[in-house]
């Protein structure tokens, strides 16, 4: 089989619902057996997280109510860009929005993802934050957030143990554990 090869024909598109963050659009296509359907697809902004290390074994994490799944959530930072923001400078505005921090070093922490490639097209990318200075945060009207320190290898146990829940932070954690552990 040719991996590359796109067995799916598209007939049409159309966008069915828009909003700032996201775009729903339905597509009728041919499916790969030859049978005609449809297929919905959620587009969003890139997704930008945020690993900050205020020093070598603590890692802040935001908390706060998700809406969508009605459940408190500790989380990485995180942010979505526009497409015309680099997500470099999204993650510099998340850390300072939601945080409070600026960091003199920025490093790319894996590679980027597709973080439900069912049904969506959103795709993620990590850096890590280090030699933070507190500037005071500014969240959003929509966020209200707690801030803690964690020792590393807590947040890794929350990870193991389900208390973090999160896409995004488990990728992240788990991208970070593998970089600071020999293989």
């Amino acid at each position: 089989m040719d991996e590359e090869r796109n067995p799916w024909t598209t007939l049409s598109s159309r966008v069915v619902y828009q909003n700032a963050w996201i775009s729903v659009r339905e597509d009728q296509v041919v499916r790969p057996d030859g049978n005609p359907g449809i297929y919905g697809v959620v587009s969003c902004r890139t997704a930008v997280g945020v690993i900050a290390l205020p020093d070598d074994d603590h890692v802040l994490l935001v908390g706060q109510y998700r809406y969508p799944t009605k459940h408190y959530s500790w989380e990485i930072i995180e942010g979505g860009s526009d497409g015309s923001e680099d997500p470099l400078a999204t993650a510099k505005r998340e850390l300072r929005e939601e945080a409070g921090y600026a960091a003199e070093r920025w490093e790319p922490l894996g590679q980027e993802c597709h973080l439900s490639n069912c049904h969506s097209s959103e795709v993620a990318v990590f850096f890590i934050a280090r030699g933070l200075q507190h500037i005071g945060s500014e969240p959003e009207g929509t966020e209200v957030l707690a801030l803690r320190s964690v020792p590393l290898v807590q947040a890794f146990h929350m990870v193991d143990r389900g208390e973090i829940k999160d896409a995004m932070s488990i990728i992240a954690l788990y991208c970070l554990s593998r970089m600071l552990s020999p293989r």
